[in-house]
This record gives C-alpha cells, sequence and structure tokens, in this order.
C-alpha cells in the first residue's frame, strides 16, 4: 500500500435531518445539464445526482476534484452536493431519497453494517480521531470520573472506547456527556468538560484556545486491532435500481481518486478553494489520512483485505452495542461494482 500521507451523532428525525440540513448549507453544482455524448456516437441522458459530504480532506477532495477536472459532466451527470456535520444523518437522508450518495468515517461504518446503507467504494484510511484532555490530564486512567465530551457513534466515540478499554475502564467508569461537533468545540475550549473523543481537523481549532491540551489517544495505536476505513455510501434503493447511475458516479470516484494520490498538492488547493478554507490547515488535515491509489483499493478489495476490515469493525460495533452480530460483510460492501467500473 502506498502511503502518501497518514492517515458521526446518534441518527435523529426527519425534522432534526432537514434542520442540520440547513444549518450546515447546501451549495449546487450544475455538472451535465445537457445529455452527455456516449462512446458510441450517440447521446446517453444525463442523470441527476444528490451527494452529501464533510467539510474536510477525505469529505470533500474526490468532489473538489470530480468538479474541477469536469469528471461528472464527462460521466453525464448532474450533480448536486451538501454539507453535512457527521455521517448518521448522511445514513439518514440516503434512507428517505433525499441523497443518493454519502461520505461517512469509521465511526459511521455500523450503520451500512447493520443494512441502512451500501459501501460502495473505499476512500482512505482515518487517522485523525483523538482523545483529548484538558492541561493536567495525563493519561486515560485519569478520566475515571471525568466529563468526556463525544458525539456519539462517531469516530470519536470509536477511539475513545478503543482508549478506555485499553485503560482498563469502560463508559460506565466516565460520566459521557453527548454533544455534536459544533456544541463540543467551544465546551473543550471554555473548560466545561475534561475530554473529548474527537477529531482534526476541528481539534486545530480547539488548540486555538486550549494551545496544551493532551492528545492520549488516536487511530493508529490500535491498527494491530483494526484500520479506520472512510468511504462513500449509497442508499439501498439506488444500488439495486439505479445501477447506471452507479456505474457512472463510480468512474468519477475512480478517476478522481488517482488524480488526487497523483497531484496531492494541487487537490489540497481544490479542497481549500472549495470548502473556502486556508490551504494550510486542509494540508494538515491531509497529513491525517493515508491515500490509496485505485489500482490499490481494487487489489484490497479484490483479496479481501476489505472484508478483513469491516469484519474487525463489525466485532467492535458487536461489543460496542451497535450491532447484535458481525453481518456478511459481502452484503455490506458492493466491491465488485467498484472494481467493475474501471473496465
Amino acid at each position: 500500500m502506498t502511503t502518501t500521507t497518514r492517515r458521526a451523532a446518534a441518527v435523529g428525525t426527519a425534522l432534526a435531518l432537514t434542520v442540520a440540513m440547513a444549518a450546515c448549507g447546501s451549495d449546487e453544482s450544475s455538472t451535465g445539464s445537457e445529455p452527455a455524448a456516449s462512446g458510441g456516437g450517440g447521446e446517453q441522458e444525463t442523470l441527476e445526482v444528490n451527494f452529501g459530504y464533510i467539510s474536510d480532506f477525505n469529505g470533500a477532495s474526490l468532489l473538489a476534484v470530480a468538479e474541477d477536472q469536469g469528471l461528472w459532466e464527462e460521466n453525464g451527470l448532474d450533480v448536486t452536493t451538501s454539507t453535512f456535520t457527521n455521517g448518521p444523518l448522511q445514513i439518514q437522508a440516503l434512507s428517505t431519497g433525499d441523497l443518493d450518495f454519502g461520505y461517512i468515517g469509521p465511526g459511521a461504518f455500523w450503520l451500512p453494517e447493520s443494512g441502512q446503507a451500501k459501501i460502495v467504494a473505499i476512500n482512505t484510511i482515518g487517522d485523525a480521531d483523538r482523545v483529548i484532555t484538558q492541561p493536567g490530564i495525563d493519561s486515560v486512567a485519569d478520566l475515571a470520573g471525568k466529563n468526556v465530551g463525544v458525539p456519539q457513534g462517531t469516530s470519536g466515540d470509536m477511539i475513545l472506547t478503543l482508549a478506555l478499554e485499553e485503560a482498563g475502564l469502560t463508559k460506565d467508569d466516565i460520566n459521557v456527556v453527548n454533544m455534536d461537533a459544533a456544541t463540543l468545540v467551544p465546551a473543550f475550549s471554555s473548560g466545561q468538560i475534561d475530554a473529548a473523543g474527537f477529531w482534526y481537523p476541528a481539534i486545530a481549532t480547539i488548540k486555538e484556545s486550549v494551545p496544551d491540551l493532551n492528545e492520549l489517544a488516536q487511530n493508529s495505536d490500535f491498527e494491530d486491532v483494526m484500520a479506520f476505513p472512510t468511504a462513500f455510501v449509497a442508499g439501498n434503493d439506488v444500488v439495486a435500481d439505479e445501477q447506471e447511475k452507479v456505474e457512472r458516479v463510480l468512474a468519477v470516484l475512480r478517476e478522481a481518486n488517482d488524480y488526487r494520490a497523483e497531484n496531492l498538492d494541487e487537490t489540497v488547493q481544490l479542497t481549500a478553494d472549495m470548502l473556502q478554507l486556508d490551504p494550510e490547515q486542509v494540508a494538515a488535515d491531509a497529513e491525517n489520512s493515508e491515500l490509496m491509489t485505485t489500482a490499490e483499493i481494487d487489489t484490497a478489495t479484490e483479496d479481501g483485505t476489505v472484508d478483513g476490515w469491516l469484519e474487525a469493525m463489525g466485532g467492535f460495533f458487536v461489543e460496542a452495542g451497535q450491532l447484535e452480530e458481525v453481518p456478511d460483510v459481502t452484503t455490506v460492501y458492493t466491491g465488485d461494482l467498484y472494481t467493475s467500473a474501471g473496465e
């Protein structure tokens, strides 16, 4: 595997989703408003796609590349993108038909593993999650009895659970404060909570107020236990009933993925432009990701590596009470669709 760089809150009601989407905002991307010419000299119907993402490097970089390189239009797609604060909200939007595709981090993988969506493309291996503490709290064991903020059901929740387990603790030994990402940043910065299971780049914002915070655990500490992939997901009905749309979107993601792997600096700038962020901030965020070429993802798909990741994560989610049993992972990840999109 080529390492270019090292390197999700309970689902709410439909009303909560609507409010969250409105708060996060959405942006229209009109790419492919005219029918696209097919390879055979005829024309293919332009397909409309609603695509969700999270405003960080992992969540947005391939979409930024696809837009800049004209890949949506080339593949006869008219794409509307919408920003979300976490993966579970996107899974809910997939189930209601408000989205066709979305992006999730590792903490939300239990949702497709419970059958609520399909993983259609592996994106990166993440190393952005941390257990952070206020100055003076120097070990995970010291969290006993402390107020610990975490967006439940996210990768922040995942890293916190793993760190507690390694220290011989459980969530019963701490005071878990469930809060969304937007609330957690000011809560930690003002000292309202003692610690958090959280992630970059938001931690960088916290560091502006608490520069001497401690980072006590991160994904790479547990790489012998499991990988922490990020992925693109699609609604079950989309995969079952709209094969042409899935094939075209996967073709775009594959091409954009190789562009990103070969042109990281340019991708960072494109992502920064899309998210209206400082390129240095996006570059720092990208350092918390392990990028793979499309060929490497194909290999990991075909040799069972991805299935192994999903099985290990399934075991974790069973222990965490999010799943009753580890699913048949071949029903979770449509790897055959991903690899065939390159043929």
